[in-house]
């Protein structure tokens, strides 16, 4: 008996211990994700569409700077045939006076085996033509980072956006927090007879208009959170939090004209247009060289023969110039040429302009911002000030409550304009980050802590 009662709390304790380990692996699984910026920034540059499609037309041009190439290397092809055949001599005109022939001579047999090559040994269009497929290349490989910095840049603000409805929560929830404390202390006094009724309801509506501000500020945190996972290419139901809280960290500024220069030589998109032009550029001289000579070098070797036991070796090598005396396609190749040249001339100078307004709009904003800031945090240390003082004045029996409403009013007010102030000034430095290029090292590097 009494081994049996062991061996079902045994039995008992296993499957307690059993439970409990299971139930510590499902909580392990559901610990939502916190996320980065650094790694938000790498889920959607592996996700997202653009960064996709700017990919393949680089392995796409890849596969055209081949063809160019292989028109300046040797070309072998290979070819064999057997043959069964008769000739009507009539129809060739072949005749003898005097000596009858047959209309029709054969039936007849041959056979070949054999390897043709050919080598360009001077091309000037074709090695300007693979040059100008070289420079396409790297525009398009520049033209991708840009679609990379791109979604970094549009990223980062969507990360700013719910960082800033986390903080929007976090003042909500402390607001709610004070009105929770104020009502007690408003019913205690009311208990005590130093307080009316109506100071209680007071503290009662602002309670619950705390608590509604603090739903509507949880609902909007989601809502960005699913805006986000949408970009990162993410399961909408996958649990994640932010793993970097909103901060406000200052960034030393420089000239904008110090700024220009090396913003010019870091933007992707400027760079693109610079490759386009020198494409451009190497297109019209190899549309200039289809004048110029051409030296080839071709050839053959081979078994020929009337049956494949009685093949003899023969063979041709030859050099050839090939001129060319007129082409009217030229002209108009060489009139479009000019004209691309001259609309990305055109943009590579409206670019240059755009990238100087980035750059000084993002240090007017950074400015303005960090002043912001400043006054916003002033604002809130009052705010918290003037709260207190009301909340002494009506724990002392001084004044009722409406001040201490008042001051909670404002004090949200305070915090609100202190979260958007911050808010401002790091998005002020994402706009930065991307107006001087390599927006990805920029923006990692301004949002860290100085």
């Amino acid at each position: 008996m009494k081994d049996a009662i062991r061996k079902d709390a045994f039995i008992l304790m296993a499957a307690l211990a059993i439970a409990a380990l299971s139930g510590a692996k499902c909580s392990a699984q559901q610990a939502p994700y916190r996320l980065t910026l650094q790694d938000a920034i790498q889920k959607a540059l592996q996700a997202n569409l653009n960064v996709l499609v700017a990919g393949t037309h680089v392995s796409e041009d890849e596969g055209s700077r081949e063809r160019s190439l292989s028109a300046l290397l040797p070309r072998a092809d290979a070819q064999v045939y057997a043959n069964y055949q008769n000739r009507s001599l009539r129809a060739f005109g072949i005749s003898v006076p005097g000596l009858p022939l047959p209309s029709v001579v054969g039936p007849f047999s041959n056979y070949d085996f054999r390897v043709y090559a050919q080598q360009n040994v001077v091309d000037l269009a074709g090695y300007r033509a693979l040059k100008a497929s070289q420079h396409a290349l790297d525009a398009d490989k520049l033209s991708e980072q840009d679609a990379r910095d791109l979604i970094v840049r549009a990223v980062a603000g969507l990360y700013l956006n719910a960082q800033s409805a986390q903080a929007r929560v976090e003042a909500a929830q402390s607001r709610v927090t004070d009105s929770t404390r104020l009502l007690k202390l408003a019913k205690d006094k009311h208990d005590a007879g130093t307080a009316t009724g109506v100071d209680v309801l007071r503290a009662q509506v602002q309670l619950a208009n705390d608590q509604q501000a603090l739903l509507e500020a949880r609902n909007d945190v989601k809502q960005s959170l699913l805006v986000l996972a949408r970009n990162l290419g993410m399961d909408p139901g996958t649990p994640f939090e932010l793993a970097e809280p909103l901060q406000f960290h200052p960034l030393a500024q420089s000239a904008p004209e110090g700024l220009l220069p090396a913003a010019l030589t870091a933007r992707a998109d400027y760079l693109s247009l610079d490759r386009q032009r020198q494409s451009l550029l190497d297109q019209q001289r190899a549309n200039r060289a289809r004048f110029y000579p051409k030296l080839s070098v071709n050839g053959n070797i081979g078994e020929l023969g009337r049956s494949i036991g009685g093949v003899d070796t023969t063979g041709l090598i030859q050099g050839q110039i090939d001129f060319t005396i007129f082409d009217r396609d030229r002209e108009g190749e060489a009139q479009q040429i000019a004209g691309r040249i001259k609309r990305v001339e055109d943009q590579i100078d409206d670019l240059s302009r755009g990238v100087d307004e980035d750059i000084r709009e993002a240090l007017l904003n950074l400015d303005s911002a960090a002043q912001q800031v400043s006054v916003a945090a002033d604002g809130q240390d009052l705010a918290e000030r003037e709260l207190q003082m009301a909340q002494d004045r009506f724990q002392a029996g001084t004044a009722n409550n409406v001040e201490v409403v008042t001051a909670q009013d404002e004090l949200a007010r305070a915090q609100q304009n202190y979260i958007l102030a911050v808010s401002s000034h790091v998005d002020a430095k994402f706009a930065l980050a991307r107006a001087l290029g390599d927006t990805e090292k920029n923006i990692l590097e301004f949002s860290r802590n100085p």
